[in-house]
């Protein structure tokens, strides 16, 4: 799990820099698929802003050998971590490849 996390770390520091840099690119899709973007890419983005303040939380009552409260939230945290990678790799590949 501290891999997870150290390479999600890395990764959000290498987009935020990337797109610091480049700014943000349109999505160029046109009729039904342009609301599933946009739909999926609220989601996205919602959610991973949602996911780091839960991460820390998880993480920290791990590191503190709080499991039962740990699990509690993992139970939560997981799903939506996931939901997040899958949904991002999903957002690049129709902004990219569509």
């Amino acid at each position: 799990m501290l891999s997870a996390l150290g390479t999600s770390a890395l990764f959000l520091v290498s987009y935020l820099v990337y797109h610091y840099q480049v700014g943000s690119v349109a999505f160029k899709g046109q009729g039904w698929i342009r609301p599933v973007y946009f739909t999926v890419l609220i989601s996205h983005t919602v959610l991973a802003t949602a996911i780091v303040p839960l991460v820390l939380i998880t993480l920290m009552r791990a590191v503190r050998a709080n499991f039962d409260r740990h699990r509690r939230i993992a139970r939560v945290t997981l799903p939506l971590w996931i939901y997040v990678s899958i949904t991002g790799v999903i957002v690049y590949l129709m902004l990219y490849w569509l």
